[in-house]
């Protein structure tokens, strides 16, 4: 039997939020960027979106994940992760990548990156 996998991806979501361990950072805060990538078995769309997944919604899960500040950027991939499977529980696979620009350390630090996948 041939089976296609459909795969969405949301790459390059850009914001300016306050996640980080040190209270300097949760009050200056910094840029940051996040990837998301879902995969599930493609079926014939037929031109609906009930048949996909909306990749505004998936915009809006990750808004919302990025709003409230937290200490860990491991929480907060964990809670898109979450949701994102909560709500698209056909989903066969999934990864968020959030990666924080010039992140507050010694050196020359381009960027720090968290991700977590999740597959069935």
């Amino acid at each position: 039997m041939e089976e296609f996998i459909q795969k969405i991806s949301l790459k390059d979501v850009r914001f300016y939020a306050f996640h980080g361990w040190y209270p300097e950072e949760q009050i200056i805060g910094c840029w940051f960027t996040v990837h998301v990538e879902v995969e599930f078995f493609k079926v014939k769309t037929e031109e609906m979106l009930s048949k996909t997944l909306n990749y505004e919604d998936l915009n809006a899960i990750i808004n919302r994940a990025m709003e409230t500040p937290k200490k860990l950027l491991e929480t907060v991939v964990e809670e898109i992760l979450e949701e994102i499977r909560n709500d698209y529980p056909f989903i066969n696979s999934a990864e968020v990548t959030i990666i924080k620009h010039n992140p507050p350390m010694i050196g020359e630090v381009g960027s720090s990156v968290v991700s977590l996948k999740y597959t069935k």
